[in-house]
C-alpha cells in the first residue's frame, strides 16, 4: 500500500520550526490545503490525519475507523497494545462491556461528591508551598491534585505514589522509547501485585476502584479461571462475560485509568495558568468575574487540548473523508489540537477568549465524541475548576516567575515540563 502516490505525504516538521513548542502552526498550513493529509510525524512515523473541525467531528463517530489495532495493514501481534488491553484499543461490543463496567464510577453524581476532596487536597498542596513565595506549579499543584484523588479511587497507597508521578510521565514520552517501555513494564508488574493484594483483602473502601476491577474479573469463580480461551480476552459466550474482565483488560483498564486519569488533567490545570498568566486581560477579567471561571477551562480545553489527538483509528475498509480517499488497513490521525482551531468553526480560533460564548467554545473536541467520548470528562472539569479557583484565591498576585515562555514536554500529551510562578 503506497497512500503517497495518490495523496503526496506531507511532512510536518517542514511546516513549522519546533513540532513539540508549535504544532499549531503545522496544523494552520495544513487546513489551507484540505482537512484530510498523508502526513509524516517527526517521529517518522506516517499517518493519514484528519485536521478540519466538520471532518474530525465525524471521524469520531464513523464507524469505519475502527480502534482495534487488529484492523491496521501493519498488524503482526498484540504487541503493539502499550500495557493490556483497554477500552482505547477496542470496539463494540468489548468496548460497551469495559465501559459499563467503570461508567457508573464516573457519574455526575458520583463526581460531584468528590468535589469537597479535591477542595481539601488542593488546599493541602498550596499550603506546602506558601509561605515559600514561589514554586513550580506543575510539580507541586498541577501533578499531585489530580494524581492523588485517582490514586485515592483506585486505592493505590499513599507512599507508592511518587513513583506513579515518575512511570505515567515516561510511559506518554516520545524522546526516550527505551525509558517509556521501562516505565510501562515497571507499572504492569506493579498493577498486577497490587490487584492480587486487593484479591487477597476481603472489604475494601466503596471508592476502591481496583478492588471493584478485580471483583469483575474474578467473578463468581472459586477456581480463579477469568472464563477467557486465548489471549485476546475472548470466548464463544459473551453472555457469561457480560460483567467479567479478562487478565489483559484488568491489566489495562488499571492502566488506562491511572494514566489517562491525572496526566490530562495535570495538563488542563498548568496549561489554563499559563494561558492565563500570558493573558493579564484575560486573567483580569477573571478576577473581577469568577463566573468566567468555566468559560476559562473550556477555552483552555479548546485553545490547548491536553490530548492533541484521538487514539490511532484503523480503517477497517476504504473511507473517504474531506475528499480524500484513504484506503482499508490504514491508520488514522484525529487531529483535535487542529480541529480546536478550524476557523470554519471559530471565529478569531487563534484568539484565547474565555468570554466566548459557551455554545461556540463547547463545540471543541478535547474530550473526543461518541462511544469513546472521555469517561472523565466530568472529573477533568470539575478538577481544574477547583483548582484554578482556590489557586485565584489564595494567590491574587500569581505571576510568571520568569520569562513565561512554555518549556513543553515530548509527549504523546500536550502538557507543559514546569511552570515557575511566584506570589
Amino acid at each position: 500500500m503506497c497512500p503517497q502516490h495518490q495523496h503526496p505525504t506531507v511532512r510536518l516538521a517542514d511546516l513549522t520550526h519546533d513540532f513539540t513548542a508549535d504544532p499549531h502552526s503545522a496544523f494552520t498550513a495544513l487546513r489551507s490545503r484540505g482537512p484530510v493529509h498523508h502526513v509524516r510525524f517527526p517521529t517518522g512515523d506516517e499517518s493519514w490525519a484528519v485536521v478540519g473541525h466538520e471532518e474530525v467531528r465525524a471521524a469520531f463517530v464513523d464507524p469505519r475507523l475502527r480502534n482495534d489495532v487488529r484492523h491496521s495493514a501493519e498488524f503482526e501481534d498484540d504487541g503493539l497494545y502499550a500495557v493490556g488491553r483497554n477500552m482505547l484499543q477496542v470496539d463494540p461490543p468489548d468496548h460497551t462491556r469495559l465501559r459499563t463496567l467503570v461508567a457508573r464510577e464516573f457519574t455526575a453524581r458520583r463526581v460531584q461528591a468528590l468535589r469537597p476532596r479535591v477542595q481539601e487536597a488542593a488546599g493541602a498542596l498550596l499550603d506546602a508551598v506558601a509561605a515559600d513565595g514561589r514554586a513550580d506549579l506543575v510539580a507541586a499543584y498541577a501533578h499531585p491534585l489530580p494524581l492523588t484523588i485517582i490514586c485515592e479511587l483506585l486505592g493505590v497507597p499513599e507512599a507508592d505514589r511518587p513513583v506513579f508521578q515518575a512511570w505515567s510521565v515516561k510511559v506518554v514520552a516520545l524522546d526516550e522509547p527505551e525509558e517509556s517501555g521501562r516505565a510501562s513494564r515497571e507499572m504492569a508488574a506493579y498493577l498486577m501485585g497490587l490487584a492480587e493484594e486487593k484479591r487477597r483483602q476481603r472489604e475494601a473502601p466503596e471508592s476502591d476502584l481496583l478492588h471493584a476491577l478485580v471483583r469483575s474479573h474474578d467473578g463468581d469463580r472459586a477456581d480463579g479461571h477469568d472464563g477467557t480461551d486465548g489471549k485476546d480476552g475472548r470466548n464463544g459466550n459473551a453472555g457469561d462475560r457480560a460483567d467479567r474482565l479478562s487478565s489483559e483488560e484488568l491489566l489495562g483498564m488499571a492502566f488506562l485509568l491511572l494514566v489517562a486519569g491525572h496526566e490530562t488533567t495535570v495538563n488542563l490545570i498548568s496549561g489554563a495558568v499559563h494561558l492565563l498568566l500570558g493573558h493579564p486581560e484575560q486573567l483580569a477579567a477573571l478576577r473581577a468575574d469568577p463566573g468566567l471561571l468555566e468559560g476559562a477551562v473550556e477555552e483552555t480545553l479548546r485553545f490547548e487540548p491536553p490530548v492533541p489527538a484521538g487514539a490511532y483509528r484503523y480503517a477497517a475498509e476504504p473511507v473517504t473523508l474531506g475528499g480524500v480517499r484513504i484506503p482499508a488497513g490504514a491508520r488514522v490521525v484525529l487531529s483535535i489540537a487542529a480541529a480546536n482551531r478550524d476557523p470554519a468553526r471559530f471565529p478569531a480560533p487563534e484568539r484565547f477568549d474565555i468570554r466566548r460564548d459557551p455554545a461556540e467554545t463547547r463545540a471543541h473536541l478535547a474530550f473526543g465524541r461518541g462511544l469513546h467520548h472521555c469517561l472523565g470528562a466530568p472529573l477533568a472539569r470539575l478538577e481544574a475548576t477547583a483548582a484554578l479557583r482556590l489557586l485565584l484565591e489564595r494567590f491574587p498576585r500569581l505571576a510568571f516567575d520568569g520569562d513565561g515562555a512554555p518549556r513543553w514536554r515530548t509527549s504523546l500529551m500536550r502538557g507543559l515540563r514546569e511552570l515557575p510562578v511566584r506570589w
